[in-house]
């Protein structure tokens, strides 16, 4: 029996797609801790395997280098930003992924960001749990300029949500959206205009060379004054520490985070800043999705030992 080893503690827990594995795993061993394994931990759970559900976790070619046996990767999620894909086709390590099966959960966390940013949602109740009662309901989202970097299956499915809004949406991709763009009333438009246009700007862009850092104290200062950020795509595209100084010195109107530079964070101070929303990473474990990415990392591993 081939040894399948979970990486992933969200897969390990999920009841149905522990049996599921089981029933064509019977060997399958899993990880049952809350804690995301790395380095010496991640190296010793996974030794000996054949092939591994990797959901988070950071496999890089000095991992695969102590994992001789390692023949197949089904990734549990939709990104592969963790995973050192030259490595693992230099050593022959297959890797099988789904791109876009989070994307509704994903983009449906985003509106509501949206939605309580500008309706002031979470800040006056945040006050009214404290005891004060502010009532200041903000704005409404319907007619505002809405900026969308990164056109993939998320960013799309963003826009498709916002269609009853009747928001201005500026969209930006490095690919060609055109026939997109014009199918859902979108103007293209450039990161400089966005920022200097959008009352909200949204992130859905793979963390890359090219994406890291993306937003830092130089583009932020270049945002509508009061205009909002959202960042449910990958913690490093926004730098931290000039996020914290755009909402201390007023320059943003506020802003959402999903996701961080560390995860899980640990700046207590920047998560309690009253214009800053802050989730853990939960935008694409909605229960449908959880199922979706699971069951496919499921059917890759079918796939790969019945070749």
């Amino acid at each position: 029996m081939a040894r399948i080893v979970v990486a992933s503690p969200s897969f390990s827990r999920h009841p149905k797609l522990r049996n599921e594995l089981l029933a064509l795993f019977p060997e399958a061993c899993f990880h049952d801790s809350e804690t995301v394994l790395s380095g010496q931990a991640l190296l010793e759970h996974l030794g000996g395997a054949e092939a591994a559900i990797i959901g988070t976790e950071q496999v890089n070619d000095t991992l695969l280098a102590a994992l001789p046996d390692l023949r197949f990767i089904a990734k549990y999620g939709v990104g592969l930003d963790n995973i050192d894909q030259e490595a693992c086709n230099r050593r022959g390590i297959g890797i099988g992924w789904t791109p876009g099966l989070n994307a509704r959960s994903v983009a449906e966390l985003t509106l509501g960001f949206m939605l309580g940013l500008t309706h002031n949602v979470f800040h006056t109740s945040t006050l009214l749990r404290q005891g004060t009662w502010l009532k200041r309901g903000g704005v409404q989202l319907n007619g505002k300029t809405i900026g969308i970097i990164g056109i993939g299956h998320v960013g799309r499915e963003v826009i498709r949500l916002l269609a009853p809004f009747g928001c201005a949406l500026l969209g930006n991709d490095i690919e060609d959206r055109s026939a997109f763009y014009r199918e859902w009333q979108v103007t293209p438009a450039d990161k400089e205009a966005i920022y200097a246009s959008a009352d909200i700007v949204s992130l859905h862009v793979p963390l890359t060379a090219l994406t890291r850092h993306l937003i830092n104290a130089e583009s932020l200062v270049r945002f509508k004054p009061g205009a909002f950020l959202i960042n449910t795509a990958r913690g490093p595209v926004v730098e931290q520490a000039a996020l914290q100084a755009a909402l201390e010195s007023g320059t943003l109107g506020g802003a959402a985070l999903d996701v961080y530079e560390q995860e899980p964070p640990n700046d207590l101070e920047f998560l309690g800043h009253p214009k800053l929303v802050a989730t853990p990473h939960i935008g694409g474990n909605a229960e449908e999705a959880v199922l979706a990415m699971g069951r496919s990392a499921i059917e890759r591993l079918k796939k790969h030992y019945e070749r």
